[in-house]
């Protein structure tokens, strides 16, 4: 079969898909990005495409979504028709995004290849991150901003052949007219790649030893520390915890950006905001900001992790948190609707109040003082991640299903 992605930052969620796709041979497949450093895999032709820009006049914000999404679907289109005119490439089916607009003309290079459209979010003003947060209030604007931002998959329900949301609460954000065109399947953990590991050890540069399982280490991820993933949160609760535990050890992944939500006003970010609002009165000793670790040190993180924060608004759910699941960590989350639906209070996790640093501390505290009281969490949480989001046995056959129904029956792809 001929099988074209789309992502503007390859791979995206299909990292396991198109290598498994790849791995098996017999398919052709390309990958359109505008991502230059993306990682090669073996099998899988990238191409580069760029956006189409034009000088703005609305610098305020309300076309400016549509713009970038239209230049970027333009782009996106054009390289899509140079693979046919150089490459003698035309797909049987095409896999991509639809968040940035990539999708939104390829109906008008092939009208008779079907596409699949990932719909990871829409902007409504309750139930998710926007007006979520009293700290970040909303403007009496907000609501014609948030309208603009959904132009994108407006346009592009009626581009795609069929939808793809990887949870039930993202594809509950969307219009109810949108449901029946969409299929619930996340991307997929490969829980055979990530497990527990009792004999896992860690050094770090301002120890004179290594970690392991048998230390009080307390870690934190997310891909920027922002307030989307509860970045402040998790700092206010810090001066107790490290107060009261004083052997426990801090690590914390991510980078000094943000990725979701408003920037913090501090010139050194919400990392610096931070650390002004809490001067003296935190053990800095103890506390190990790691940046953005490769995944390998990110594995051995959560596996020595005697309790693991994820924190987030109403948001798209990290993969991080159904990965360190199968690690099988000790998890406190907390509790809003996307993690309700992969963690299950004192079955496979914890949850508190993602604005009470002091609960956030106390539970903290309890486990990290009697982590035999809470190691069956852990154990459930992967058994859960393996029976409902692992990779090879549940989410490659619903997606490789959905394919399928689109091609003629002798292009469909085969199982093992």
């Amino acid at each position: 079969m001929n099988i074209l992605f789309v992502h503007q930052n390859m791979p995206g969620q299909y990292r396991e898909l198109v290598q498994w796709l790849a791995a098996q041979g017999g398919h052709r497949i390309y990958f359109l990005t505008q991502r230059k450093n993306a990682p090669s895999f073996a099998g899988v032709e990238m191409r580069l495409y760029q956006p189409h820009r034009t000088a703005r006049k609305d610098s305020y914000g309300l076309s400016r979504v549509w713009e970038d999404a239209t230049g970027t679907g333009f782009g996106a289109a054009m390289a899509a028709r140079a693979l046919e005119q150089d490459e003698g490439f035309k797909p049987d089916i095409v896999i991509g995004h639809v968040g940035w607009g990539e999708l939104t003309f390829f109906k008008q290079i092939w009208d008779d290849v079907p596409i699949i459209g990932l719909f990871e979010y829409y902007y409504n003003l309750t139930g998710g991150s926007v007006g979520f947060d009293p700290e970040e209030p909303l403007s009496e604007h907000t609501p014609f901003l948030m309208q603009a931002r959904n132009a994108v998959p407006l346009a592009n329900i009626d581009v795609v052949d069929q939808g793809h949301a990887p949870t039930y609460w993202q594809r509950d954000r969307f219009p109810k007219s949108f449901h029946d065109r969409m299929y619930v399947c996340h991307d997929g953990i490969r829980t055979d790649q990530l497990q527990p590991d009792p004999d896992v050890r860690l050094r770090l540069g301002r120890i004179d030893r290594d970690l392991t399982r048998d230390d009080e280490v307390l870690t934190y991820m997310a891909r920027n520390l922002e307030r989307t993933r509860g970045y402040h949160t998790f700092m206010r609760a810090l001066p107790r915890i490290l107060s009261e535990r004083p052997n426990a050890r801090v690590l914390i992944i991510g980078g000094n950006d943000t990725s979701y939500g408003g920037k913090s006003k501090h010139p050194g970010g919400l990392r610096a905001e931070m650390e002004a609002e809490l001067k003296g009165q935190i053990d800095w000793e103890r506390v190990h900001f790691l940046g953005q670790v490769p995944f390998a040190a990110y594995q051995k993180i959560i596996q020595i992790s005697r309790c693991h924060i994820y924190l987030t608004m109403p948001f798209v759910l990290s993969w991080s948190l159904l990965e360190s699941m199968a690690m099988g960590a000790t998890i406190l989350a907390s509790d809003v609707e996307p993690v309700r639906e992969a963690l299950t209070h004192g079955e496979t996790g914890l949850l508190v109040d993602f604005f009470d640093p002091k609960a956030l501390a106390a539970q903290v505290i309890d486990v990290l003082a009697r982590p035999a009281e809470f190691a069956h969490l852990g154990g459930a949480a992967r058994a859960h991640v393996v029976e409902n989001y692992d990779f090879l046995t549940r989410c490659l056959p619903e997606h490789i299903a959905q394919i399928n129904a689109l091609v003629p029956e002798e292009k469909r792809i085969s199982l093992p």
